[in-house]
């Protein structure tokens, strides 16, 4: 088998719908598995998978065992001689596999190949690559200068070595993966990535940012909200120093000032919802039901150029494909206030997302 795509899944039945949607389409013609891990959500997620995608092998754990766990176990079932570890906040091109796997098929002594990770409204997510955090960099992130902790010396579209993924997309070798001993465990949540790309780095293997192919990532990049969030990230920090670095006081110091000073970094966004003139559904056929839903005309266009300013695009995965709406997402013009959301197929809900801060809204109708 040539690719299994491990899916860990926590509570976001809706999106992790729409993923699987996208992952379907994307693996036809290709020697491909999907195995999604259920983190024991309370939703109807699991009911959902058996229901709509009988050929995805489930897993349901009894308790939510973190990232880490959740996706050794995934990899454990896995037969594809490629993994993609994959959020269920993401939707893939129908080309997006066959693509990369290509591009990995060429490269010698390959560990990860990530990819760009746009957010719902199109726009770039600079933790699609990164640096090692050695300490330096990790004090200065911490500290608000994100400078040298992306690596910006590839820009967003181009190919090139890059040291460090995020976990919501990473494709490589099973066999570097088990190499490694995969995720760590001590890591709960937050710090994992690093870790992986770490260990691959030092076992001597050279990964990729692959800028070519895009992937949309709903949730994109966590901030400082709460002081749990803080324990969580500071505490991964810790983890990763002490296990690969020597020990560092100011580093230390920096974790406990964090975690005790979270509160200075509270998400000032607002979460009320924004209002829009214009509903625009792209599609090949009107939707009455959801039109009523939404209270307005649901105007029709083919395309989002036709679409005026301060409108809230509704693309219908029905007609249009993963790949062209993911385009058309990355090459709107970003001065015209656009917001985007989806509807999946053969389903009476949208969903979508207006920031990178947060999971996104599920409208249904």
């Amino acid at each position: 088998m040539q690719l299994s795509v491990i899916i860990l899944n926590y509570n976001v039945h809706y999106f992790l719908q729409l993923c699987l949607q996208s992952v379907e389409a994307a693996i036809q013609g290709l020697d491909a598995e999907i195995i999604v891990v259920d983190n024991n959500s309370q939703d109807s997620s699991c009911v959902m998978v058996k229901e709509q995608f009988p050929n995805v092998k489930l897993i349901e754990n009894k308790e939510n065992s973190g990232f880490s766990k959740g996706n050794n176990i995934g990899v454990k079932q896995a037969k594809g001689e490629y993994l993609c570890i994959l959020n269920p906040d993401t939707v893939v091109a129908e080309n997006t596999f066959k693509t990369l796997l290509a591009f990995a098929e060429k490269q010698n002594n390959l560990g990860i190949v990530g990819c760009k990770l746009i957010d719902g409204n199109g726009n770039y997510l600079p933790e699609s690559k990164r640096n090692v955090p050695v300490t330096k960099i990790a004090i200065n992130k911490a500290l608000g200068n994100s400078k040298h902790y992306y690596a910006n010396h590839l820009k967003e579209n181009e190919i090139g070595k890059v040291d460090v993924f995020v976990g919501a997309f990473m494709l490589l070798k099973r066999s570097v993966y088990n190499e490694v001993k995969g995720f760590d465990e001590d890591y709960f949540m937050y710090g994992e990535d690093i870790d992986l790309s770490y260990k691959i780095k030092t076992a001597g293997y050279q990964s990729f940012y692959f800028g070519e192919t895009s992937v949309i990532h709903y949730k994109g990049e966590s901030t400082l909200k709460d002081k749990t969030y803080a324990k969580r990230f500071y505490g991964a920090m810790q983890i990763f120093y002490k296990k690969h670095f020597k020990s560092n006081l100011v580093f230390d110091a920096l974790v406990f000032f964090g975690i005790q000073s979270a509160r200075l970094f509270e998400s000032k966004a607002s979460d009320k919802r924004q209002t829009f003139q214009d509903y625009t559904l792209i599609s090949g056929t009107s939707n009455k039901r959801l039109a009523i839903k939404l209270e307005k005309a649901l105007v029709q266009a083919s395309n989002v150029s036709e679409v005026k300013n301060n409108t809230q695009i509704i693309f219908d995965a029905n007609y249009i494909s993963f790949q062209e709406i993911i385009h058309q997402m990355e090459t709107s013009e970003k001065n015209k206030n656009l917001s985007f959301k989806i509807l999946p197929k053969s389903t009476n809900f949208i969903l979508g997302s207006n920031s990178s801060k947060s999971r996104g809204e599920v409208v249904h109708f």
